[in-house]
């Protein structure tokens, strides 16, 4: 079902793999362009990706453990009623699933940036947005589509740095904790 919010495309089907971002507000340096005529979608969200995973600055608030269990926990208990989730990872400032969504995409992420959201403000003792309302979303076209989008999430700690082995990083599907 394509839907346009925003500045970017949404096109994603019940039922079809696909491949979330969404990151914490203001994570990202104002008024920042990433497409331009000459890059594609998918080199916009490199770009971007690049930067979350580089910012040492900005909201890091999923760098807090609570936080992060919180998040994790969340993704985890809507497994099997809205989404069937193949992997993710949660980083300081952003996080990645591969699902395959069982409801409205867009009620999906309401659920799960909404309890989010209300925990990690209460926590912070702050007010305001916590997530940025935009996402990056990409429907998944293939098995190895698929796989190479799972290995990019499940590698993505130790490419920003953060472990030396992704099983290391505790906030990902790839956890030796679970």
């Amino acid at each position: 079902m394509p839907a346009h919010r925003r500045r970017l495309p949404h096109i994603y089907a019940v039922g079809q793999p696909n491949f979330l971002t969404f990151r914490l507000h203001d994570s990202l340096p104002p008024n920042r362009e990433f497409r331009n005529h000459s890059m594609t979608s998918g080199g916009a969200f490199a770009a971007m990706d690049r930067l979350l995973d580089e910012s040492r600055r900005g909201p890091l608030y999923l760098s807090t453990p609570e936080i992060a269990r919180e998040v994790k926990c969340a993704i985890r208990d809507a497994d099997g009623r809205n989404y069937n989730l193949h992997a993710f990872v949660i980083m300081p400032n952003h996080v990645h699933m591969l699902i395959t969504p069982l409801i409205d995409l867009p009620r999906l992420m309401q659920l799960l940036k909404g309890s989010t959201a209300c925990y990690g403000n209460q926590f912070w003792r702050r007010e305001g947005p916590f997530w940025q309302n935009e996402r990056y979303d990409h429907l998944v076209r293939s098995g190895e589509e698929f796989r190479k989008i799972e290995m990019y999430i499940l590698e993505n700690p130790v490419k920003a740095g953060l472990v030396t082995a992704a099983e290391l990083h505790p906030w990902s599907s790839a956890s030796r904790a679970g």
